[in-house]
């Protein structure tokens, strides 16, 4: 059942962050929140996680955004967090969607993007601009 495919899913999540070197920070209620060193496979991590829920019969959506983050043994915390959280919470089911800022950081990796507009982002002064990853450059 649904309970079931969930848990494959996360289970591979899992491994698809750890390929990618990442570190989850929490997985649980359907929601994701991990951490990356580096922003390409941070985008690359995520458009893996779209597909591999595609293949489970889940949607997912993914927000990506960079900066400096206050990382304890309890936790993650910043204003980068607070931002890619709301940068998700702007992506639509099946997307993922990122910052300006990561567009920037991985320019020449063939990631391509489609501009989504500047949006007002809670916490941050002025506004942010928005993309789209185009999920075929992903690889």
């Amino acid at each position: 059942g649904r309970r079931a495919r969930l848990a494959q899913f996360q289970a591979e999540a899992r491994r698809k962050i750890e390929w990618f070197r990442g570190r989850e920070i929490k997985i649980d209620n359907g929601e994701m929140f991990t951490i990356f060193d580096g922003p390409a496979r941070a985008l690359r991590c995520a458009c893996r996680l779209t597909e591999t829920a595609h293949r489970h019969g889940f949607t997912v959506r993914a927000g990506l955004h960079t900066g400096e983050c206050d990382v304890r043994k309890e936790g993650v915390s910043g204003v980068a967090v607070s931002v890619a959280a709301h940068v998700m919470e702007r992506a639509r089911p099946g997307e993922v969607l990122s910052s300006s800022t990561v567009k920037d950081l991985v320019a020449g990796s063939g990631i391509q993007f489609s501009d989504c507009g500047d949006q007002t982002i809670e916490g941050l002064p002025g506004k942010l601009g928005l993309c789209r990853v185009e999920q075929g450059t992903c690889t």
